[in-house]
């Protein structure tokens, strides 16, 4: 329900804000702001989630948890969505979300919605090898029976 809202006030809301500020400064003016919002925001989008990605693969390789870079970028990346659309309230929201300090008031937020049940990273518990194991992994072939071609051979394996 709460996306249909959104869906529906968040035209209504940019469309009010264009006539609004079109009529106080124009019309070319207007046009002016948004492309350079669309223009400012990427580049903003490109620099910050280039460092995201790097704190991604810092907290990947020193086995730390990547919570915290993963949901960045992904605000990052929906500040960027958010700041290709024209508009004046989407592109409050989407710089917004480029301020870290509101990234991480959100993050906060978020983090206590949800409730982890388990988190690891690598490979699970293993038990150590005993006397009693004779599990050997290898591939075999049924020499009693063997095998029919379901189809031709290709021009390419025959020898």
């Amino acid at each position: 329900m709460w996306l249909l809202i959104a869906f529906v006030a968040v035209p209504l809301i940019e469309i009010a804000l264009f006539i609004q500020v079109g009529g106080f400064i124009g019309l070319w003016p207007t046009l002016g702001i948004v492309l350079v919002t669309a223009i400012l925001g990427s580049w903003l989008v490109r620099s910050q989630g280039a460092r995201e990605i790097s704190r991604l693969q810092g907290a990947f390789s020193d086995l730390r948890d990547p919570t915290e870079p993963l949901a960045n970028g992904a605000m990052i990346l929906f500040a960027g969505a958010l700041l290709l659309t024209p508009g004046f309230f989407t592109d409050a929201f989407g710089f917004a979300l480029l301020f870290p300090p509101f990234r991480a008031a959100a993050f906060k937020w978020a983090k206590s919605k949800v409730k982890v049940q388990q988190f690891s990273m690598g490979p699970g518990p293993t038990r150590p090898a005993g006397p009693d194991d004779r599990v050997i992994d290898g591939e075999f072939e049924d020499l009693d029976h063997p095998k029919r071609p379901t189809q031709k051979p290709s021009e390419w394996t025959k020898h």
